[in-house]
């Protein structure tokens, strides 16, 4: 919230973070994007970390990446299945 919510599109959330694993090329491009935007986040490597592997998981019931976590509560699929990043659907998310 406040003055990071407003740079972040001025949407009511504060923190992202991504899903991501370092041999993903649509995590790549998916933080490029991000990058490109200005938005703050942090990673989450799950081929790094199996218990965030774990996690993704269970929230989300695949180990499908990206993945998009506002506020560390609503889990966003931030691609399409077998067409990749979902840059269209993230930047109406993020309000880009």
């Amino acid at each position: 919230p406040g003055l990071r919510g407003e740079i972040m599109g001025g949407k009511n959330y504060g923190t992202l973070t991504v899903y991501s694993a370092t041999w993903c090329p649509d995590c790549r491009i998916a933080k490029r994007f991000l990058d490109e935007h200005g938005v703050a986040y942090d990673t989450v490597e799950i081929d790094r970390d199996e218990d965030a592997a774990r996690l993704l998981e269970e929230r989300t019931g695949k180990r499908g990446i990206p993945y998009f976590v506002l506020d560390g509560e609503r889990w966003v699929r931030a691609y399409v299945p077998r067409q990749g990043f979902d840059r269209e659907g993230m930047a109406e998310l993020l309000g880009l």
